[in-house]
This record gives C-alpha cells, structure tokens and sequence, in this order.
C-alpha cells in the first residue's frame, strides 16, 4: 500500500468565511473521489486544525501501490477536482508518499 499525504497552505488575500468555503470544497471534491479513481483505497480531507498548526488542509489517501497513484494524478476525475477547488486557491504543496509494508 502507498500513502499519499499532501499539506496545502491557502492564499492570504481570503477572509476567513472565504476559507471555511474553500476547505469545504476541497474536502467534498477530493473526497468525492472515492470509487471513481481505480486503486484508491482511502481519502480523507483535514481542515479542522488546532491554532499550532502550520497549514490549512491535509489530504491523507492511501492506494492499492504507486502504479495507482500515478493513475491518479492523472485521472480526469482528480485532474478536475484539483483546477477547480484546490490550485486556484492555495498558495503551498508540501507532498509525502511513502510505501507500507
């Protein structure tokens, strides 16, 4: 199995109301994935964080192996979902993939 977490930072210009809105559809769009993708086999959107953290959503996602993550990437579901409710408004990535055995 392959995780795939990814930390996202928002861009500053949003107000606050801006940015519960924006989480809300990045959390409904990435999870919206489950069953759509082939070889994923989790998905879960974090944007509940406590006051000493330093980013505004978590993806944490687990695939089947790294075969199915890169078809991800690339999937037109994901390939949506991420022009339309994630890069336009986040200003940071921070990606981790690793494999457990």
């Amino acid at each position: 199995m392959v995780k795939h977490i990814i930390l996202w930072n928002l861009k500053d210009e949003f107000s606050t109301e801006e940015k519960e809105a924006i989480k809300a559809g990045i959390k409904s769009g990435l999870e919206g994935l489950k069953g759509q993708v082939p070889g994923l086999l989790e998905i879960a959107v974090h944007t509940n964080g406590l006051p000493s953290s330093n980013a505004d959503v978590m993806l944490d996602s687990a695939f089947e192996n790294e075969e199915a993550l890169k078809g991800y990437a690339v999937h037109p579901a994901h390939v949506e979902v991420a022009d339309m409710k994630v890069r336009p408004f986040t200003k940071t990535r921070t990606c981790l993939d690793f494999e457990i055995s």
